[in-house]
């Protein structure tokens, strides 16, 4: 897997959201929360890297980092499926 971009939380956060591309070349969305929860999601269609990365900080900036993602996501009429880890 190639890595692309990656985005922490602020200071004394732990939270981590980052870009990657799977062994069959789709792009996943992926979430830390550096203690217990790890999510990966398949974005649907084709996104540009500036586009997502401009998601995933707004998102990880956000004091709830999830629902801000889907959020951020939605307006922009991303579609994404989740991965079983």
């Amino acid at each position: 897997m190639g890595y692309q971009a990656g985005f922490h939380g602020p200071v004394g956060r732990t939270d981590f959201l980052g870009l990657r591309t799977s062994r069959q070349g789709s792009t996943e969305i992926v979430y830390d929360d550096g203690m217990t929860q790890r999510l990966i999601w398949r974005v649907a269609g084709e996104f540009g890297e500036l586009i997502l990365s401009d998601v995933l900080k707004a998102a990880v900036r956000a004091p709830r980092v999830l629902p801000t993602l889907f959020e951020e996501l939605k307006k922009r009429a991303i579609m994404i499926d989740r991965v079983d880890a």
